[in-house]
């Protein structure tokens, strides 16, 4: 399974795919798409999208995954954040994958044990689950999103396997 994790933001929008072998997580690639302040927000968000979708060709993965948008108190900001959320979930939608979704406490449990983790711990847990990897923060929370997805996501389609009949 390879999975594409995306951590959405209109200023830095982070990516990181990975692979899952068995119960080994294998670093594929990451990045960062950085857009200018100075720039329309339609520009903005269509280099996301571009972005984006050429990432996913080019590393064909199986799997998407995006963190959910927290609520924030400065309205604009969050309007702002939940624009690129969804331009990163149309760019694997619009190639045919299917994009899950989980709360940001729940990928950093799912990193480093705390619901509440800083950026630099899921940086330094990224490290240990992929050594030798440099992530930038936004490409490391990308990364966790993905891990994240690989741990309950593949979960959720043995769960739903089992109710179906098909697992005994």
């Amino acid at each position: 399974m390879r999975i594409f994790g995306i951590d959405p933001g209109l200023q830095r929008t982070g990516w990181g795919v990975i692979d899952v072998m068995g119960n080994r997580l294998v670093h594929v690639a990451h990045g960062v798409i950085k857009t200018d302040p100075k720039e329309e927000t339609a520009q903005r968000l269509f280099r996301i999208f571009a972005e984006l979708s050429a990432s996913i060709v080019k590393w064909k993965p199986t799997h998407a995954a995006i963190e959910e948008t927290f609520m924030n108190n400065n309205a604009a900001s969050a309007l702002k954040l939940g624009m690129a959320r969804g331009v990163g979930m149309m760019a694997p939608a619009n190639l045919g994958l299917s994009v899950a979704e989980y709360p940001a406490n729940l990928v950093k449990k799912s990193i480093v044990g705390a619901g509440h983790a800083e950026k630099h711990q899921v940086q330094m847990m990224i490290k240990v689950l992929l050594p030798g990897i440099e992530a930038a923060a936004d490409a490391a929370d990308a990364l966790a999103v993905a891990i994240c997805h690989a741990h309950h996501g593949a979960m959720k389609a043995k769960m739903d396997a089992a109710l179906s009949g098909g697992v005994r």
